[in-house]
């Protein structure tokens, strides 16, 4: 499952698909990733994206939702007001204050959270879809939450490029499952400090940080093949 928000990283929930005829162990599974809703970032995920498409041909079963107040879905005017305070302290040059992170990542933790499980519950109930289950996304607080209350999620792939409220970094170290953490080294918009905090907060036995140089965006194709690796590993 995958969803989507403006301006931040991608989403997703992966899990196995069942054979035709087979009630045991399916083949394998890994997780999908789409590219932000801005055409330039479909654009540099292109290649990316087709790694994903591979795996699903593979036997990989993925879905999609959107992310509250992202696409068609009704916009949050609180959401609103922080993201343009937010842009203001970025174009500005300025630190961004913990406060404004708060109210623009905290609601939509809340809000997603719930529906990344609904979601969860109708997709296994498919008789061609089965667990375990695999996370991979760029709104790392909703992965920092869903790691910690849905059991479901065996493994998952997160990418620290976007902000992390503080009071989150205690939700982290609540974390056990199997992590791979995805880092742009140069990335100008996001607290590189915080993220490296973040990822020795985390209490998984099992975590590896992928850092490479270079912006938000022009991930390395081969960390898709990283990827997919990784939950080739622990979905089984």
């Amino acid at each position: 499952m995958v969803d989507r928000v403006a301006s931040q990283g991608p989403d997703g929930l992966g899990a196995r698909r069942r054979r035709p005829g087979r009630t045991g162990c399916p083949d394998r599974c890994a997780d999908w990733r789409v590219g932000a809703s801005a055409v330039s970032d479909l654009l540099a995920e292109r290649g990316r994206l087709r790694g994903r498409l591979r795996s699903l041909r593979q036997g990989f079963a993925a879905a999609t939702i959107e992310l509250p107040g992202s696409g068609d879905r009704p916009r949050s005017a609180a959401a609103e007001r922080a993201r343009a305070d937010l842009r203001r302290a970025l174009e500005a040059g300025e630190a961004v204050d913990g406060e404004i992170v708060d109210r623009l990542v905290l609601p939509l933790v809340e809000n997603a959270v719930p529906e990344w499980r609904a979601a969860l519950d109708a997709l296994l109930s498919l008789p061609e879809i089965g667990g375990p289950v695999g996370y991979a996304g760029g709104v790392i607080a909703i992965g920092i939450r869903l790691a910690v209350v849905e059991p479901r999620i065996s493994a998952a792939l997160l990418f620290a490029g976007s902000f992390v409220p503080r009071t989150m970094l205690a939700e982290a170290r609540q974390v056990t499952i199997p992590l791979q953490v995805l880092l742009r080294w140069d990335d100008e918009g996001n607290d590189r400090r915080l993220a490296l905090d973040l990822f020795d907060a985390f209490g998984s036995k099992e975590k590896t940080l992928h850092a490479n140089m270079g912006g938000h965006t022009g991930v390395p194709q081969f960390e898709g093949d990283e990827g997919n690796r990784f939950f080739a590993r622990h979905l089984k």
